[in-house]
């Protein structure tokens, strides 16, 4: 079981909990890192926020990547444009 200084090292590291919270996207975590979250998620919203924001950002990711490599292209237009405005701003400095 966990003894109360570990419980109040658990409940105020958010380091530790956004360690988990993308350990947990990757893979499995153990029951312990699990109770360890919740008991920090509990009491802090920054760290729930950043959970929500983790689980959406890296569904976007997969939903990119699994579209096929056409997706991760830029058009030639957005690509011409954006050379344009390298070499007007290397021009100027």
């Amino acid at each position: 079981m966990i003894d109360p200084a570990q419980l109040k090292s658990i409940a105020y590291n958010c380091r530790k909990a956004t360690y988990l919270i993308e350990k947990q996207q990757i893979g499995k975590i153990t029951m312990r890192e699990k109770l360890e979250l919740k008991i920090h998620l509990a009491g802090c919203s920054i760290c729930v926020t950043f959970m929500k924001q983790s689980k959406l950002i890296n569904q976007m990711a997969r939903n990119l990547l699994s579209s096929g490599p056409a997706a991760l292209k830029l058009n030639e237009s957005y690509k011409k444009k954006l050379r344009e405005r390298i070499d007007d701003h290397l021009a100027n400095n």
